[in-house]
């Protein structure tokens, strides 16, 4: 998908673009960005602005150095991720981090993308309602990390919310094993979230200060990287606290699975316990000696019963006065 972005009476328009000669007809735009490009929206990308796209632009596996770099021709090249805040529906899909390929050339930026983003949709939605939020390619890349930077902050209060219900959950009512399981799925879930919004903001940072070493950004730019860089700062350290309370909540559910399966342990060791006096009193009983008491005494199997279930409730009244079969 290929859409154009102008600016016209200081706001922003999108305009969808299905061929070769519509992109012509159009005037100089200041964004254009290309979702999951074909083959044929880089040939005519190629044509009409003179530029062509690396095959490698969205690759994972790119080296660092590659990440951040200028060309001869002026052209400067930044690759960033973005977080998606995934969800648990049919889809399955969950948080993950989208390489995103920018490419400043001639005061046009180009972005090329695998699939749509949350952050462009909020710069688009932003800058078709504000005036003036936009004046030329730079401003669109500052105000996407700036956006970037309010979505990971936002995900980071999603956290927060969820980790409070699996609180309530863990540390207010007993907690059996199905409970345990759900409340590690949602650690999890949360920790893995965490992370990316962690790496997401270094990467932002990243990018930021190589912008700002470019020498690319006017006196106003310069100063708003500055503000977005302290704003990333900010969250640093709410990043730390949930960490440190997913760790803490993960060992509690740990904890009280550990006590569950204590709990059978346990009557598995009374129970071995309670057996062994009246094991031993019917292999002595059952050697069927000669001057064994059932042999000359009609109660002596009686009595060898009677005095193996007494062997059975001395340990269990000894282990009830400890408190141990609470």
């Amino acid at each position: 998908m290929l859409n154009v972005f102008r600016l016209a009476n200081g706001r922003l328009f999108q305009e969808e673009i299905d061929s070769l000669g519509a992109l012509a007809a159009d005037v100089q735009p200041v964004w254009v960005d290309l979702e999951a490009p074909t083959a044929d929206e880089k040939r005519w990308i190629a044509a009409h602005f003179g530029l062509v796209i690396p095959a490698d632009a969205v690759d994972d596996d790119l080296e660092e150095s590659a990440r951040f770099y200028e060309e001869d021709n002026g052209e400067l090249h930044i690759r960033s991720d973005f977080l998606i805040d995934g969800d648990d529906g049919p889809d399955g899909k969950r948080a993950r981090n989208v390489r995103v390929a920018f490419i400043l050339h001639r005061e046009v930026l180009f972005s090329i993308h695998s699939e749509d983003l949350p952050v462009f949709r909020l710069l688009r939605l932003r800058a078709r309602r504000i005036p003036a939020l936009i004046e030329n390619a730079k401003d669109v890349l500052l105000k996407l990390y700036d956006a970037d930077a309010e979505y990971s902050a936002d995900a980071l209060e999603s956290i927060y919310d969820s980790l409070g219900e699996v609180s309530a959950r863990v540390l207010k009512q007993d907690v059996n094993d199905q409970v345990a399981g759900e409340a590690l799925a949602a650690i999890a879930r949360e920790e893995d979230l965490n992370g990316r919004i962690r790496r997401n903001v270094m990467d932002t940072r990243r990018a930021l200060s190589f912008m700002m070493r470019s020498r690319m950004l006017n006196a106003e730019q310069f100063e708003e990287a500055r503000q977005i860089l302290r704003d990333i700062d900010s969250l640093d350290s709410h990043t730390t606290f949930l960490f440190d309370k997913i760790n803490f909540l993960m060992n509690a559910t740990v904890g009280f699975i550990n006590i569950n399966q204590n709990k059978v342990i346990k009557i598995f060791s009374v129970a071995s316990v309670a057996m062994l006096p009246p094991t031993l009193i019917a292999s002595v009983y059952g050697m069927n000696f000669n001057r064994m008491p059932e042999l000359t005494w009609e109660y002596g199997y009686p009595f060898a019963i009677a005095l193996m279930l007494a062997s059975v409730a001395a340990p269990f009244v000894y282990f009830h006065r400890k408190g141990w079969l609470r």
